[in-house]
This record gives structure tokens, sequence and C-alpha cells, in this order.
């Protein structure tokens, strides 16, 4: 959690001004941190998650322990859909930890916040 909150310092929100930071586990021990990288076109953004996710997935690992997750807000910030969905590639049992800004902690896995995920599998039916 604090990789992910030292991540968050970097967030580029000039829009939405929320920033979130994220610290990948790889199941080799090696950590990968993101932040959200806001765009003018919406649709151009990346969250924090994704941005640690594919730091870690460019350079060869495709095998997580966990993910942290956390922001600025005084409520827990869980990953969104798409994130969700891009965590559930690489393994169901995946943990997600999620923090507070007071520092509060739970954890998950991505099955838990994912229970009806669509897959690999799904495409070979």
């Amino acid at each position: 959690m604090q990789q992910a909150r030292k991540a968050m310092e970097y967030a580029y929100v000039p829009y939405s001004k929320f920033r979130v930071g994220a610290a990948l586990l790889t199941t080799d021990g090696k950590v990968y941190t993101g932040c959200n990288i806001e765009c003018a076109s919406f649709g151009g953004t990346n969250c924090a998650e994704r941005t640690a996710l594919f730091k870690a997935i460019s350079e060869g690992h495709r095998s997580f322990e966990a993910i942290a997750v956390v922001s600025d807000n005084d409520e827990y910030t869980f990953p969104c859909g798409i994130c969700r969905q891009v965590i559930v590639e690489f393994g169901k049992d995946i943990k997600i930890i999620v923090g507070t800004s007071d520092g509060k902690i739970e954890t998950f896995t991505i099955e838990e916040l994912l229970p009806h995920y669509f897959s690999g599998i799904d495409l070979k039916k």
C-alpha cells in the first residue's frame, strides 16, 4: 500500500483531480507501480491499475499475486470494470488490496469483485 501511495503522487489528473496509485506484486516478488493518467479526450485516460499491469506485462511478467489500490478518498477505491477485466485475464486468484486515505485496508480476490468474468475460455466455446 505504501508503494501505491507513492505512485499516486505522480498521477496526471488535471480534469478530475482524483489521484489513484497502484502497486502490482508479481509472483516472483517484483513490484510495478502505476498512477492514473488523464487525457482531454477522456477515452484516452488510463487507470493506475492498468498502468502498473501494462508496465509489468511489457517487461515479460504474466503471473501476479496482488495489486494494491489507493486514492485520496476517505472511502475504498476499487478497480473500475475495465481494470477488473484486465486483472482477471491474468488469474482469478489475484488479491485486490484497497485502502482509504486514513489507512484502512481490505483485501478481496478479483473473482470476488468480478464473479461472472469473460475470459479466453469463453472464446474457445
